[in-house]
């Protein structure tokens, strides 16, 4: 209630704020009150909010000024100010000196590459004027009294209202025969705990981005971040809470990355890490346990495991479900939708998919090209020997442990023993067991953004 409490007195002061800044004509001289007190605050609001006159004139204001504290303001002004990209990015040229960006994308790469200059004290106000014109809800996760884990110039809105990609909360199952709708190479998330196997279709999770599911008496969490090309699967119990996580879409980006939310603190999270970002669980030190997921064509998920479940197209929403509908120009294009710098050191191209695994001895990657024609690949995470099994085709990877066990083809080790895969483990004749590791498919630049310098990189021989 004290959270809740601080968060409505923030919201009357910058409601008041906003109600000032388009005041009449007797509201001039508290608005000369705040231009003297608050000049930055004032004058780079006016830059979004003003009309044409008044922003050119505040953004003069902000290029006399001369310090680069206030850079972080106008690369956010750009995307909302009525004096266009154009005007604000040639007042950026003249108070940074820097001639290279020419629009807000190149802009935030920029910004994302100086991290040693800091916003002025004014940024986080600004900012939540800015968002909270968007959608007052956006006042939940950002606001001046909430501290950040990352960057908050980098937190960008990603073009919805909080929820406006709706999650699917404990969705409706069919069985494979009662789903005519999905066709032998639509793609599905395969997930399978305690012999409960599932299957989400990507045409349907493209326009979710996230379920919440209890899978094998399990809370579970899908968070599919489209941009960077990654579904993983959380597990929603934390040792010492009594109920689960469930998490929907905030509406934020960091760095070309979904930010996730939690419904039962209103804290942001990294989609990536499983970690939260801001808000009452910041520095509580929770990391979401990563379950196994894996991409496969529905044709190869339904032979495999012929019990399985999948989703219904009747998910209390109306949208396109077809084959290849969402996001198709952005899986097919080459290009960022948002601007992320991810490899700087270019191993690989930003949007090359890669399997990764992050085990507790070390971090790899394997570029899905690896497994062209189908691969087992016998290889080693830190101290840890592993066995992958794909398919670049279909874009399945499977990792398991290895011990000391060298796999050949159709999973032969070379003691003669023909190996069972199931979604759990490898199995042997014997009953000798093999646990499956939580890996997932990623675009590069994201994996790299946030893994890069743990990761080791496969190479082929």
């Amino acid at each position: 209630m004290l959270i809740f409490h601080h968060r409505n007195i923030y919201l009357c002061g910058l409601i008041a704020f906003i109600a000032l800044i388009f005041a009449p004509s007797d509201g001039a001289a508290q608005k000369e009150k705040i231009k003297e007190t608050q000049p930055a605050l004032f004058h780079t609001v006016n830059i979004v909010f003003g009309n044409e006159a008044a922003a050119r004139e505040s953004l003069n204001w902000v290029i006399k000024r001369g310090e680069k504290d206030l850079a972080a303001h106008l690369i956010t002004a750009m995307r909302y100010s009525p004096l266009g990209r154009d005007e604000i990015g040639k007042g950026l040229n003249q108070l940074t000196g820097e001639t290279k960006p020419k629009d807000w994308f190149h802009w935030m790469l920029w910004q994302q590459s100086h991290g040693e200059i800091k916003p002025h004290d004014s940024y986080l106000d600004f900012k939540s004027t800015v968002f909270y014109s968007i959608d007052p809800a956006f006042s939940r996760f950002f606001r001046p009294d909430l501290q950040y884990d990352i960057r908050p110039e980098e937190i960008v809105w990603g073009g919805v209202r909080v929820d406006g990609i709706p999650a699917l909360d404990n969705p409706t199952h069919i069985t494979p025969q009662q789903a005519t709708y999905l066709k032998d190479d639509d793609e599905v998330f395969g997930v399978s705990i305690n012999g409960d196997a599932r299957a989400y279709p990507l045409r349907i999770m493209g326009w979710h981005e996230m379920f919440n599911d209890v899978v094998g008496g399990v809370p579970v969490s899908l968070a599919y971040c489209t941009l960077c090309g990654a579904g993983i699967l959380f597990e929603g119990n934390d040792e010492g809470r009594e109920e689960p996580f469930t998490f929907g879409s905030s509406g934020f980006l960091y760095q070309s990355n979904k930010l996730m939310y939690d419904r039962n603190t209103d804290s942001l999270w990294n989609q990536f890490t499983g970690e939260p970002v801001s808000g009452p669980l910041k520095d509580s030190g929770i990391v979401l346990n990563i379950r196994p997921v894996v991409i496969t064509s529905w044709k190869e998920w339904k032979t495999q495991n012929p019990e399985t479940k999948v989703l219904s197209l009747k998910t209390g929403f109306r949208r396109d479900y077809g084959s290849g509908v969402v996001y198709n120009d952005y899986f097919s294009s080459p290009d960022l939708m948002f601007p992320a710098l991810g490899d700087g050191r270019q191993k690989l191209s930003e949007k090359d998919q890669i399997f990764g695994l992050r085990l507790t001895g070390g971090v790899k990657a394997w570029p899905l090209e690896t497994f062209t024609r189908g691969k087992i690949l016998n290889d080693k995470v830190g101290q840890m020997n592993v066995v992958l099994i794909g398919d670049t085709k279909t874009r399945t990877v499977r990792a398991y442990e290895r011990n000391d066990f060298v796999f050949k083809d159709e999973l032969k080790t070379t003691d003669g023993r023909v190996w069972h895969l199931s979604e759990g483990y490898l199995t042997a004749p014997d009953g000798q067991k093999l646990k499956r590791l939580p890996g997932h498919v990623s675009y590069w630049f994201a994996w790299a953004g946030y893994l890069g310098d743990e990761t080791e990189l496969y190479k082929h021989n």
